[in-house]
């Protein structure tokens, strides 16, 4: 079927999804399959669905667009914000994505992985590139990933003005990358170092002089 194509491309498919088996899985295996289904679920929900046409629709959508996985159901929500992000509310959310007592707490991270917001694809044109992820190069794929999208536009400083422009996923997330702005800032740094603009940061996070201008959002469908 054309849903059996869609997440074949990912390695995937709705039937071995459904008799996976998560018990014993690594860290890395977790992280790594997790994000892959992800992409591949964002792509079957908008092949069959269509792309959301406005902000409320993209909240059904990341609430409904669910799969079957080791016999228990995960939305898109539950996914990013319950396994990988450790069970943290996410967007627009009055609870977390699981209950006290919900079997699939087990699967849940203990902590956020940060690097995955730079790794889950959306569907829109604000959102990082699709790529596949291998628990055995996982570690060295986010790292490339994140680098990757902050090199691309999704962070630039002026040393001028002070001013450092971020791509509104940090916003959005931003408790997974520290406390303070500060902390988000030192995160940035970390993968932007050997880079004239990542000594810019550093120099601005030194001397605490920096303002954040948040970008705006391209919402637009990917194709």
């Amino acid at each position: 079927t054309k849903t059996d194509v869609e997440f074949g491309k990912y390695g995937v498919t709705p039937q071995s999804l459904q008799r996976v088996s998560l018990a014993g899985m690594s860290k890395q295996e977790l992280i790594a399959m997790f994000i892959n289904i992800y992409n591949a679920l964002v792509v079957h929900g908008i092949v069959s669905r269509g792309p959301p046409s406005n902000h409320y629709v993209r909240y059904k959508f990341f609430k409904n667009v669910s799969y079957v996985i080791a016999g228990h159901n995960y939305s898109l929500n539950e996914i990013e914000n319950g396994v990988l992000r450790a069970n943290r509310k996410g967007m627009a959310d009055l609870s977390k994505p699981f209950p006290v007592g919900d079997p699939r707490l087990s699967v849940a991270l203990e902590s956020p992985e940060p690097r995955v917001h730079f790794a889950l694809n959306c569907a829109s044109k604000g959102c990082p590139p699709i790529r596949f992820y291998s628990p055995d190069k996982l570690d060295n794929q986010l790292n490339k990933a994140t680098k990757s999208f902050l090199s691309s536009g999704g962070f630039s400083v002026n040393s001028d003005t002070h001013q450092v422009s971020l791509s509104p996923i940090l916003k959005w997330y931003k408790a997974d990358f520290g406390k303070s702005d500060a902390d988000m800032l030192k995160w940035v740094c970390g993968f932007v170092n050997n880079t004239d603009e990542g000594r810019v940061l550093q120099e601005l996070i030194d001397t605490k002089q920096f303002k954040i201008v948040w970008q705006d959002y391209d919402w637009s469908l990917n194709h």
